[in-house]
């Protein structure tokens, strides 16, 4: 486990969040920290938790959904330890055993049809549409090496089949372990 000193700001803060609610219940607020630039700013936010380098809970939003970054990790923190539906929720005894990485998504920009192969899967994440469905795919990601992965992998998450035709979106992270 990493130590308190070690841990980026962004990261801190979504480790205070997940403790702090799954042992007391409650949510911290970040309007009450002194916050660095970066969680002024407004943007989607992913929040993954690894347990003995195993994924244990990742949620986020792709587009800003709350006043600041602060507030997004908060949020998307305790969703990925209480929320995600592949997981059971954590428990007090899992905390030591928990890394925290957080990933802050720049706004996500179409890709044309004969662009969708110039993308690269471990610098760019990519988000696929059809009508209401869409999957998101963050970016460097172990065994996901290139860009149909990346998009047979958000149809999946969406449920959009092979043969029907998507909106395509790219983005990229700023990733804080």
């Amino acid at each position: 486990m990493e130590n308190k000193q070690s841990l980026h700001p962004i990261v801190q803060l979504a480790k205070e969040a997940v403790e702090t609610y799954v042992t007391t219940g409650k949510m911290i607020k970040p309007e009450n920290r002194t916050l660095i630039p970066e969680m002024r700013d407004r943007a989607g936010v992913f929040v993954s938790i690894h347990k003995q380098g195993q994924l244990r809970g990742c949620i986020g939003t792709f587009e800003p959904m709350q006043e600041n970054v602060a507030e997004e990790i908060v949020n998307n923190a305790i969703s990925s330890a209480t929320r995600d539906p592949r997981f059971h929720e954590i428990n007090k005894s899992e905390l030591k055993d928990l890394d925290y990485s957080v990933d802050v998504l720049t706004s996500p920009v179409p890709v044309k049809d004969e662009e969708v192969h110039g993308l690269n899967p471990k610098k760019q994440g990519v988000i696929v549409q059809c009508g209401y469905r869409r999957g998101l795919l963050l970016p460097d990601l172990e065994g996901v090496d290139t860009v149909d992965d990346q998009l047979a992998i958000c149809r999946s998450k969406a449920g959009i089949e092979s043969d029907e035709p998507i909106n395509v979106f790219c983005f990229e992270v700023r990733r804080y372990k």
